[in-house]
């Protein structure tokens, strides 16, 4: 079940600056992704709010694995 299936009341936020801890980049990356669509956010005030659900998505279609050879 993505985000966008939850009811808002099951959704859990993050803050720009929780999404740039976890990522471990900076805020700046962080407006970047929204911006330009590859992480989904909601605006509230002036501020964004990303699902925690899209940071852990966003991180999993990014992976880019080592091979062994």
């Amino acid at each position: 079940m993505t985000a966008a299936d939850k009811p808002l009341s099951e959704v859990a936020f993050l803050t720009v600056a929780e999404v740039a801890a976890v990522m471990r980049v900076s805020k700046m990356t962080v407006y970047r992704l929204v911006h330009s669509g590859h992480l989904p956010a909601i605006r509230v005030g002036r501020s964004f709010r990303v699902p925690e659900q899209a940071v852990h998505e966003y991180l999993r279609i990014s992976y880019v694995g080592v091979e062994t050879a």
